[in-house]
């Protein structure tokens, strides 16, 4: 809270000596009149502004630093997430006894693609594909994509990885800790 209002104070002195140069300024090319300060009020708000300025690069500078280091920990629990759910996948697989060709079915169905994509990227036709999500739906005890996805975002959501192996575990407990 003593931060925000360290804050404030800092751009409200800034802002007061913005209109202090801009009206200088646009007085003097509008030829405005007005009553001239004496020179040491002059370098005194001069002084002002410049302390302003400096403040303002700072405070600019620390609140870049901490935004690129808050993005750095926000990829870094990414990429572990990342790995952890994929770890989960592989041993969720193995526990259904999918094959190697089921597998890669179910991580496209997972991702969201099409059953003609699937096709196209394993070169099946969809007949084959359509069998293989019948097989792994089987398998998982579920009766759809859906309720195959949300297998694993249960998981995640809960942050209960219930029978994943140490490794998911840990990983999971470190993108909790991070």
């Amino acid at each position: 809270m003593r931060k925000g209002w360290l804050v404030l104070a800092i751009l409200f002195f800034q802002a007061v000596c913005t209109v202090f140069f801009v009206w200088d300024i646009l007085s003097s090319v509008l030829g405005l009149q007005s009553h001239p300060l004496s020179w040491e009020a002059r370098e005194l708000l001069e002084i002002g502004a410049a302390v302003g300025l400096l403040l303002g690069l700072v405070l600019g500078g620390f609140a870049l630093f901490r935004a690129i280091a808050d993005r750095n920990r926000a990829e870094e629990r990414l990429r572990r997430a990342s790995g952890a759910f994929m770890e989960l996948l592989e041993e969720r697989f193995a526990e259904w006894g999918l094959t190697p060709a089921e597998s890669d079915v179910a991580l496209f169905a997972i991702k969201g693609m099409t059953t003609a994509e699937i096709a196209s990227l394993r070169k099946t036709s969809e007949g084959t594909v359509k069998a293989q999500t019948n097989a792994i739906y089987r398998k998982a005890g579920v009766t759809g994509r859906s309720q195959l996805l949300s297998l694993f975002i249960e998981d995640l959501m809960t942050g209960e990885l219930g029978g994943a192996s140490p490794a998911v575990e840990k990983a999971a407990r470190q993108v909790e800790t991070v």
